[in-house]
């Protein structure tokens, strides 16, 4: 029995900039159907959701069953974007960390309130999300997990038709994957429709059929299952794809100082008002170390991470050292960012420079967001050789905002890189990136870490992208912090 469709879609081709995005896009969903678009990064799925939601331009058509308009959709972005109390919707990177600026944003219970919906279900939803902790806080405090379970809670309670989905699994940890599953899986059966827009990998149980784009064009719609053993037989593992020799003939940007400890603290606290993030916490990280640092959405991972890197101004007055000097005993915040190379998905939302790819790896030189100063001739060497090793030589005169979110990342991945640093501090730096590239990526991290000696801290939610060359391990934990 042929069920009735839902949406049919017939020729869908985007222009952007004058370049081909979508081409004769063609498919239809019916009713009991639920689609996975998969595909790498650049090859138009975000366009897609766009499209789809009438937001930009498009020939072709778009059909929607029972519905002469578009029906309520929403939109669930990999990062929520929101204005302040100032109807300002820009925002620094430290922001984050600096508790008297985030007073200036939204909290989480003023947006939930602005949906209209009954005091009852959003006490339900937030228990079932569980993110019930962060009612009362500012929405740029929120973690990127938080964020998205707070993204996807509004939809619902804003009682949506459709929900497109772009990379939700993206900054989830391993039980907030499994209760996102679990939330699909009753919204679908409760009539509402979702397409759900990711790489090659995380599809929930919902999820009945899918669809591969490659390049702007797309392939026709299989069973699942089809789509899961055809990807099972074509997956490849990359192990090793850089010439030692290669990687030590790069120039160095720096003669950085020697140091036995990179990291050393000793019972520090950090506290948001009555929250509180991190407590009595410990830890030492010498030279030439590899650690994971792990748990889950909320645990205090990127805040740990910010009073090292210089973003977090209570690092100050906490007991850190940082290759073998107390924090604040006359080194300037330059001083600390040279030694580091820094890369997160609040660094890629809160990056607003303009101008071409090779500007935007030269301003790791400097630690700026943007290039203000002239390069030597050597630098200019340095830039491209680390451009050609991260394979995104291709993106060298491109206009950085033309790129899509995973290309941005890999020239952001680049920018960290290029000023040779001793220590690589990576949070989540393969978001945004698909299968191959992420495996190609870390084949590249564990190669600059063995035959560099780099000190690495690396955070990730999944223990398969974790560098063959991570051998310890500091885990937070929520109990342990609330």
């Amino acid at each position: 029995m042929m069920h009735e469709s839902v949406l049919e879609v017939d020729r869908l081709s985007v222009r952007l900039n004058n370049q081909p995005i979508l081409q004769d896009l063609s498919f239809v969903i019916r009713s009991g159907e639920t689609i996975a678009v998969v595909g790498a990064m650049g090859s138009g799925k975000t366009t897609l959701i766009q499209a789809l939601a009438g937001r930009i331009y498009h020939s072709g058509t778009v059909a929607f069953s029972g519905h002469d308009r578009r029906p309520r959709m929403s939109v669930i972005t990999r990062q929520h974007r929101f204005t302040n109390r100032s109807n300002i919707s820009s925002f620094y990177y430290q922001q984050r960390f600096n508790s008297f600026d985030a007073e200036d944003a939204h909290t989480v219970e003023y947006e939930l309130y602005r949906t209209g919906a009954a005091e009852p279900a959003m006490k339900r939803l937030l228990d079932e999300f569980g993110i019930s902790h962060v009612l009362k806080s500012p929405l740029i405090q929120l973690s990127n997990g938080e964020h998205k379970r707070f993204q996807l809670m509004k939809a619902v309670l804003e009682e949506a038709e459709w929900m497109l989905l772009d990379n939700p699994y993206v900054g989830l940890d391993a039980d907030a994957r499994k209760s996102l599953d679990a939330v699909l899986e009753k919204l679908t059966l409760s009539g509402k429709k979702i397409m759900l827009f990711t790489g090659l990998g995380d599809l929930p149980s919902c999820i009945t059929h899918v669809a591969s784009l490659d390049k702007g064009c797309m392939s026709p719609v299989i069973m699942k299952k089809v789509h899961q053993r055809v990807r099972d037989d074509s997956r490849t593992r990359v192990t090793d794809i850089m010439d030692p020799d290669a990687l030590r003939s790069i120039p160095a940007a720096y003669t950085h100082p020697d140091f036995s400890v990179a990291v050393r603290m000793k019972d520090v606290h950090v506290a948001y008002g009555e929250r509180k993030i991190l407590e009595g916490f410990n830890w030492e990280v010498r030279k030439g170390e590899c650690w994971h640092v792990a748990g889950p959405n909320g645990s205090g991972k990127s805040t740990l991470l910010s009073l090292i890197n210089g973003d977090n101004p209570q690092a100050f007055a906490r007991d850190v050292w940082l290759f073998d000097r107390r924090k604040g005993s006359g080194e300037s915040i330059w001083d600390i960012k040279r030694m580091i190379g820094h890369v997160s998905p609040e660094l890629h939302h809160y990056f607003e420079a303009s101008g071409n790819c090779f500007d935007i790896v030269a301003s790791g030189l400097f630690d700026t967001i943007g290039l203000f100063r002239k390069l030597t001739d050597l630098q200019r060497v340095i830039v491209q050789r680390w451009m050609d090793v991260m394979q995104v030589e291709r993106f060298t005169h491109r206009s950085f905002h033309t790129l899509s979110d995973g290309e941005q990342r890999r020239i952001l991945l680049t920018r960290a890189l290029v000023k040779d640093p001793p220590m690589l501090i990576l949070d989540e730096p393969c978001q945004g990136l698909d299968e191959d590239a992420t495996m190609r990526f870390n084949a590249l991290v564990n190669a600059i870490c063995q035959h560099l000696g780099k000190t690495l801290l690396y955070v990730s939610h999944y223990e398969a992208d974790i560098p063959a060359c991570v051998t310890k391990r500091v885990e937070l934990s929520l109990s342990a912090l609330r």
